[in-house]
């Protein structure tokens, strides 16, 4: 039976505050999984001209801190969503999917459950945002490639696909994997955490139908604001290319910024720094992945060469699910849960998404998930915002990259894993931990995969 509570919202204006007499109004036109409107989303101001506000989510475990199985379980979600889609009934996962989304008790695991008689798609996640969401995704299938694209520079390569994504902050996308993943005709699905345009998805389905082109291509998002000239835009492009686009969501709707729109600018907060400074522990995962490091390394925009290889796992460079294990980090999550003291927070750190949540998702009770950001947004402490509190340092990975946190408040927790690719010095580090030590923490802890 489907929640009258939530019916009630369909094809009605919902208006939600955003800062001073700026909010956001919205009608809701599609809900497949009949989820309050509060379960997906908070507003916040943007510090960013191109768009002065952002759906702050509380799925993704990006900018809110999550229980990680939420994130794991997103991605799941979208995948059953999408498996109706495909085969016109509703997917025998769903009552269960749903059952493990409304009990926190319940635990999640993520099998495959989409057959390979049905499909064997190519998937892509965007940086870097729904690299996480999208390799979420990924584990849905029994059969099936996943690659993320990548804001970075590696050195060795050339990438095979570039494309740009005009309204984010960081705009240029690079796609570095073997031509043998996409010269074929294998469906495409594009894995991204909200389409307000789709001009991405657009993008990206131009560049690589004009190098490898095919039938078929799917969108699959949590959110899907498309205005109808922006849905008639992809059905123009379906006409021309003469392709199948599908589009797969959790919400679809349309929305309206109401009110004046004020030009935010960075400030710095004050926050006390007199405080007793935590444990630090450096704690390297090198044992557990040495078969799983691919030996490529990168150059930040500053030159700086990163002398470490990347995580096979993460799927920068393309996975098949033939490939994937989950051995190595159920072993290691179990190493650090020992190293827990309390309510624990673990921070992936920018693209590197999925394998902190996966780790985090086996480190026990009381374990939350979130990740830096590039995105610089307004900080207001009202309880209706969706970034009451924001740390900024530069990014320890290429420090020429501005870098957040958000709500992350004093005492919250008792202790922080910090997880990174590859490992970074010390030195690289200050801003961020000095950020970190005002959260007044008793321990905070560094994890890196690759590196001495």
């Amino acid at each position: 039976m489907k929640d009258l509570h939530t019916l009630t919202y369909l094809n009605k204006k919902i208006s939600l505050p955003i800062i001073h007499n700026l909010q956001m109004n919205i009608i809701v036109e599609e809900n497949p999984f009949n989820l309050p409107v509060e379960d997906f989303f908070k507003m916040a101001a943007r510090i960013n001209k191109k768009r002065a506000f952002l759906f702050v989510s509380k799925l993704l475990g990006k900018h809110i801190p999550i229980e990680p199985k939420k994130g794991l379980l997103t991605g799941f979600m979208l995948a059953t969503r999408y498996e109706e889609i495909i085969t016109g009934t509703i997917s025998p996962q769903r009552e269960e999917i749903m059952a493990i989304y409304r009990e926190s008790d319940l635990h999640f695991f993520d099998k495959p459950f989409i057959s390979s008689d049905q499909v064997n798609p190519i998937i892509i996640g965007f940086a870097e945002t729904a690299t996480a969401l999208g390799h979420s995704f990924f584990r849905a299938f029994e059969q099936a490639a996943f690659f993320h694209t990548t804001r970075e520079n590696v050195n060795e390569l050339i990438p095979i696909i570039t494309f740009e994504e005009e309204h984010s902050h960081a705009t240029s996308h690079r796609c570095y994997v073997e031509e043998d993943i996409l010269d074929n005709n294998r469906e495409i699905i594009l894995v991204d955490d909200e389409l307000t345009t789709g001009k991405t998805a657009i993008n990206i389905i131009r560049d690589i139908h004009r190098k490898y082109p095919r039938e078929k291509y799917t969108v699959v998002s949590i959110l899907d604001w498309r205005s109808k000239e922006w849905q008639l835009e992809m059905k123009s492009l379906e006409r021309e290319l003469q392709i199948i686009i599908q589009v797969v969501s959790l919400l679809k709707g349309s929305f309206e910024l109401a009110g004046d729109q004020i030009n935010m600018v960075s400030h710095a907060e004050s926050i006390e720094r007199n405080v007793e400074e935590p444990l630090i522990e450096f704690i390297s995962l090198k044992n557990y992945v040495k078969e799983r490091i691919v030996p490529i390394t990168s150059s930040s925009l500053a030159g700086n060469r990163i002398e470490y290889g990347y995580l096979k796992d993460t799927g920068r460079f393309a996975i098949h699910t033939d490939e994937v294990t989950d051995v190595w980090i159920r072993s290691a999550a179990n190493e650090l849960k020992k190293k827990r003291v309390g309510t624990t927070l673990c921070i992936g750190t920018g693209e590197f998404m999925y394998i902190p949540m996966k780790l985090a998702s086996y480190m026990g009770e009381n374990t939350y998930y979130q990740s830096t950001t590039r995105s610089p947004i307004y900080p207001n402490n009202e309880e209706h915002y969706g970034a009451k509190t924001a740390f900024c340092f530069s990014n320890p990975e290429d420090v020429d990259i501005v870098n957040y946190l958000y709500n992350i408040k004093a005492n919250q927790y008792d202790d922080i894993f910090v997880f990174f690719e590859r490992k970074v010095s010390r030195e690289r580090l200050t801003e961020l931990l000095a950020e970190l030590s005002t959260a007044q923490v008793k321990k905070i802890n560094i994890v890196y995969c690759s590196g001495r």
